[in-house]
């Protein structure tokens, strides 16, 4: 009987996590001056283990990433791919598939693997594919990183690291939290 319980559980468990899961991301790479750069940047996104397929849109220094289906997708991974390559990121708007996840204002909310704190978020519940943006130190610019540190009072929006602010049951030790706008 215990195994029976145990199977199901574990159905479960992995129906829940294959629905969490990113779709795709655009990426927007600052520094960019020709095509050999560009090309030098895909070719470190393309090493990557979870992304499948990578378009560009070279005229607005865009990737376009799409991620194999039930791949965690490491977002600081992304980034060090981009800053090895000797560039830096500009924007990073993330397609998310939700099933019913409710978001707030300053709400901090694990979602594929990841804790995300929801900043200048009306209260509301997503489904279906969403686009979310980071907007943590090193995914946006200088300007725009001190425009959104104005619209919360979190110290973990400063540090990218769980503060004594973030209160979530069952994490004691300081943990990477991604901050994201709707």
């Amino acid at each position: 009987m215990k195994s029976l319980f145990a199977i199901i559980f574990l159905a479960i468990g992995l129906q829940t996590s294959a629905s969490a899961q990113f779709k795709k991301a655009s990426l927007q790479a600052a520094g960019l001056t020709c095509a050999m750069c560009s090309r030098a940047t895909m070719e470190a996104l393309k090493t990557l283990p979870f992304v499948d397929k990578i378009d560009t849109d070279l005229n607005n220094t865009t990737f376009l990433l799409s991620f194999k289906p039930g791949a965690n997708v490491n977002i600081d991974e992304i980034k060090a791919k981009v800053e090895d390559a000797g560039f830096s990121v500009g924007k990073l708007v993330l397609t998310a598939s939700f099933d019913k996840i409710a978001v707030e204002k300053d709400a901090h909310i694990k979602y594929a693997g990841a804790t995300f704190h929801f900043i200048n978020a009306k209260n509301q519940v997503l489904s279906g594919d969403q686009q979310i943006t980071v907007i943590d130190k090193d995914f946006v610019s200088a300007k725009q990183f001190k425009k959104f540190s104005t619209q919360t009072t979190m110290p973990c929006y400063q540090t990218g690291v769980m503060a004594s602010c973030c209160k979530m049951e069952g994490h004691s030790a300081p943990e990477r939290i991604y901050h994201v706008t709707i």
